[in-house]
């Protein structure tokens, strides 16, 4: 019987082992994808937690945006809002936020929340958290202080979902 639970507690230890070393090496793969999307940068400079705002609309279109030059490819999304405002959202660096595509159709009514910015003349809504209708929300940065999620490490992320 004891042999029994040391084999069953080794097992356990080594997938538990195994995942972690997985977790790691795969976070550390997707890193590569973060040039000007790091905590600290020019970009996520502009996003102001204390200018939070919400915007509703129509999604139009999830595009590619590379926000300044020398930046990973990003995610993000063309709005147009009630008033008839087409707005441009960014999300976060494409490897992030890749799923989108499968998350929103064209026509879907949206609530993004985040803050307003300008990058090269042109005003842009750096979002924190978008949702569409009722059940499907996705959140890209803290909502008290703007860190972006992609810049967390994995147990950070698990801690951050405790939180929530």
């Amino acid at each position: 019987m004891r042999y029994l639970f040391r084999l069953k507690l080794l097992l356990l230890t080594s997938v538990l082992l195994f995942a972690s070393q997985l977790t790691s090496t795969v976070y550390a793969a997707e890193q590569q994808d973060i040039a000007g999307w790091e905590n600290g940068s020019a970009y996520n400079r502009l996003y102001r937690a204390d200018k939070y705002v919400k915007l509703k609309g129509t999604m139009v279109e999830i595009i590619d945006v590379v926000p300044m030059q020398g930046m990973a490819p990003g995610i993000g999304m063309i709005i147009l809002l009630r008033d008839g405002e087409r707005v441009t959202a960014h999300f976060a660096p494409k490897w992030f936020a890749k799923f989108l595509n499968y998350g929103f159709n064209k026509g879907d009514s949206v609530k993004v929340k985040g803050c307003w910015a300008e990058i090269n003349g042109n005003k842009v809504f750096l979002a924190s958290k978008v949702r569409n209708g009722e059940y499907f929300e996705v959140k890209f940065r803290r909502t008290r202080d703007g860190t972006p999620y992609w810049t967390l490490k994995p147990e950070e992320m698990i801690q951050e979902r405790l939180e929530d």
